[in-house]
């Protein structure tokens, strides 16, 4: 009863997780274009406050969502994948800002939202419906 009524928050939490990598992405693109091809928005897009509340977002809902996969599903493809996007963002942070820094964070982005969609995938498949019970 319980997993069946949590379901529908693992999967808008997937779901969101993918919206949120993808505005990321935009960002980091927005920021290179505006900033050094036209000059303004430097203080806003390239602040690292944003980056670090990017980074926050992005691990706990993939904790959560990723997590609470990895844990009821028992498949650890997701998870890996989600993990290893959230160490490529990390890694951004680390780096001066610049095209290194927007590199790496879409990176990063694109293995997060792939771990979501990997972990959506599987809520759907019939394996997960035989096995899991979703």
């Amino acid at each position: 009863m319980f997993e069946r009524a949590t379901l529908p928050i693992r999967r808008r939490l997937d779901r969101v997780g993918i919206l949120l990598s993808g505005a990321c992405a935009v960002h980091c693109l927005l920021s290179i274009v505006l900033v050094s091809g036209l000059g303004i928005g430097g203080q806003f897009f390239l602040a690292p406050d944003i980056h670090r509340v990017g980074l926050l977002l992005a691990t706990l809902i993939a904790g959560v969502a990723i997590g609470w996969g990895a844990l009821r599903h028992r498949m650890a493809a997701p998870f890996v994948v989600a993990m290893t996007g959230l160490t490529f963002m990390g890694a951004a942070l680390a780096v001066p800002h610049g095209y290194k820094e927007a590199v790496l964070t879409i990176i990063g982005v694109a293995l997060v939202s792939l771990g979501h969609i990997l972990n959506l995938r599987h809520v759907h498949s019939s394996t997960c419906k035989e096995r899991c019970g979703d």
